[in-house]
């Protein structure tokens, strides 16, 4: 069986993804890159509408019982709706909401426009919407730019895995964090041959599928932006011009 690479606690609608000195990369709250022991992602509850953020986080894990600094994400799902996966060196954390869809049809399929339209309503911050938060992990040491190209890779991973559940390809509010260990067995490439490129295609694929099952498990779930409360399509053109 392979090895587990977080240790995972769940308090009062945190999850915490311990893991010692590790390198993160995160599109959440105070995103960026930074060594922390752990990462988070926190349940906002209906009618949230808290606009600072790092207080906001800083609270809910003081109130938890988390000591620990790092990267968070926040969601509109239940922790016990949360999905792991694990293969070879990586592992994956999901959460699963799909409240406020979000597509991009193709361009013949569109009209021409020089803004970005919605075709549904976006949602206040006092709505309480899902969105698909991610935290990856690997085992392995990870240089800057394979942290960036693992994380364009679970994107990817993430709008297959949705296409082939639904016509769209994630949310208006998604969310990744990826966690490298800076002493493990170096690891200078993460694409899709690579062999930290395919677990972690494979444990998003999984983890999102199980974590979309747990949150809609009597199928439910909207199969379009129309079909659901919120979302937006993007309907814009742009200019196309050949460089010079």
């Amino acid at each position: 069986m392979t090895d587990e690479v977080f240790e995972i606690t769940i308090s009062d609608g945190a999850l915490q993804a311990g893991r010692p000195d590790t390198d993160w990369l995160s599109t959440g709250v105070d995103g960026g890159r930074g060594r922390a022991d752990a990462a988070y992602n926190i349940t906002v509850p209906s009618g949230w509408d808290d606009t600072d953020l790092s207080e906001y986080v800083a609270r809910r894990t003081a109130a938890a019982g988390f000591e620990t600094d790092g990267p968070a994400l926040l969601t509109g799902v239940e922790q016990q709706h949360a999905r792991r996966a694990v293969l070879d060196p990586v592992e994956a954390l999901v959460t699963a909401g799909l409240s406020n869809p979000a597509t991009l049809p193709p361009g013949d399929a569109t009209e021409s426009s020089t803004t970005t339209t919605a075709d549904r309503t976006t949602p206040d911050a006092t709505e309480h919407c899902g969105t698909i938060n991610i935290i990856v992990g690997t085992t392995r040491a990870l240089p800057p730019a394979a942290l960036a190209s693992l994380l364009a890779g679970v994107a990817e991973a993430k709008t297959a895995t949705l296409s082939h559940r639904t016509d769209f390809t994630g949310t208006t509010s998604d969310a990744v964090i990826i966690g490298s260990d800076p002493a493990g067995e170096p690891a200078q490439f993460v694409g899709s041959a690579t062999t930290v490129g395919q677990a972690a295609r494979a444990c998003v694929r999984d983890g999102l599928t199980a974590a979309v099952d747990a949150r809609y498990p009597d199928g439910e779930l909207p199969q379009s932006v129309a079909d659901a409360d919120y979302g937006a399509a993007t309907t814009a053109t742009a200019t196309v011009s050949t460089p010079k």
